[in-house]
Parts: C-alpha cells; sequence; structure tokens
C-alpha cells in the first residue's frame, strides 16, 4: 500500500482507510456482525436448560485412552442438540434419560472445547434443579419429575 494521505484536507481518507484495516481483522467482523452469537447453540447465554436425550462416552484425545461421560441434550429454548459432559465420578448414575439439566460453558480458549474431550464445550452443573456435585456426596437427594 502506498503513503499515507497527508494534507489539509486527508481527513476523510484517512477514516476511509482505518475502516478498510478494521474489516480485515477477524476478531472485529465476528463482533461486529454477531458472528460468535449467531453460532453459538445457547444464543450468547453462559447457562441453559436440557431434556437428557442418551448418554454416551467420548474417547478422550492422544495420549489418554479413557472414556469421557457425556450425555446429549436438547436445548428447551431452541432445540438444538449439543453434547454435555459430566463431571466427576459415578455422575453417570445420576442422570438418566428425560431429566432437566442445566448446562453451562466448560469455558476453554475462545469458546472451543477444553481439554482431551473432542468437541465438548458444555458441562451439566444440575439435574432436575440439584446440584450435581451435593448429589456425588450425598448432601442432596434426586427429585423425582
Amino acid at each position: 500500500m502506498g503513503k499515507k494521505a497527508s494534507g489539509i484536507n486527508a481527513g476523510t481518507k484517512l477514516i476511509k482507510r482505518r475502516i478498510k484495516s478494521l474489516w480485515q481483522s477477524t476478531k472485529y467482523k465476528k463482533r461486529v456482525l454477531g458472528l460468535r452469537k449467531k453460532a453459538d447453540p445457547l444464543g450468547g447465554a453462559s447457562q441453559a436448560k436440557g431434556i437428557v436425550l442418551e448418554k454416551v462416552q467420548l474417547e478422550a484425545k492422544q495420549p489418554n485412552s479413557a472414556m469421557r461421560k457425556c450425555v446429549r441434550v436438547q436445548l428447551v429454548k431452541n432445540g438444538k442438540q449439543i453434547t454435555a459432559f459430566l463431571p466427576g465420578d459415578g455422575a453417570t448414575k445420576l442422570v438418566d434419560e428425560h431429566d432437566e439439566v442445566m448446562i453451562e460453558c466448560i469455558g476453554g480458549k475462545m469458546g472451543r472445547s477444553k481439554g482431551d474431550i473432542p468437541g465438548v464445550r458444555w458441562v451439566v452443573m444440575k439435574v432436575n434443579d440439584q446440584c450435581i456435585h451435593a448429589l456425588r456426596s450425598g448432601k442432596a437427594e434426586k427429585a423425582r419429575k
């Protein structure tokens, strides 16, 4: 690109140049066009309710060989299906099909999956309005719906 405009009436040209270079930035485009919110199944929210469709086991990435316990969840707000991670030992036994779960973002870099679970960006935090950690430790009992 050539030299910047430098004259008494160069302001307009400099502004146009700045705008043009802004649109080269991917972060700027995503923010202004709202692409992150459009692509997000939760629609920009940090938490959402859903209904458990099935329990699944995902194989962890190399070098780990564990089977990570997850659930397929259909969101109440828009009907989209996502996979959410079940935290802790024995959490699979506490969740059944057709249970209502509250999920939240795991919080990896730039909204991507975290750790060795491929493609899973969400974690189950409540089952039938009971905290999953309290259920695991025996401080709360699962309510029948």
